[in-house]
């Protein structure tokens, strides 16, 4: 089964001090090994936002390129909007890509490895599963 991994994985993994032995970055080598790594464009452009160094940006879009994108439909946008309003209307705020990644997350029917605790929340109120929380 494929992952759909999360901006916060790839940057404990990519933009921080080593971390070999974080458990999350060892789960991610073993998916990154076993194939099962999903990466949508936003979350591509989300790793390397920010990031000030040119070597280092030119490093990790390097890297990040062995990982084509995920499509994503219109109708992905439509239902990250649906997903928006359900969790807003019960008090739940989240970004415009962490809605989008459920959406596409829901339509693939794909768990979404991240640390991210707002994906906790959403998975109350939506059609979700995490693929790892530590």
């Amino acid at each position: 089964m494929k992952i759909i991994v999360d901006t916060c994985v790839w940057s404990l993994a990519l933009r921080r001090d080593n971390k070999s032995d974080d458990p999350v970055v060892t789960a991610l080598k073993q998916l990154i090994h076993d194939a099962r790594v999903q990466l949508l464009g936003p979350i591509r452009q989300e790793i390397l936002s920010g990031i000030k160094s040119t070597s280092q940006f030119d490093q990790i879009s390097e890297i990040l390129r062995a990982f084509p994108d995920t499509p994503l439909l219109s109708n992905d946008y439509e239902l990250a909007a649906k997903f928006f309003n359900r969790c807003r209307g019960k008090g739940i705020q989240g970004s415009n890509t962490d809605f989008l990644i459920c959406s596409v997350a829901d339509r693939l029917k794909m768990p979404i490895f991240t640390v991210d605790n707002d994906f906790l929340h959403f998975s109350v109120h939506l059609p979700i599963h995490l693929f790892m929380r530590l």
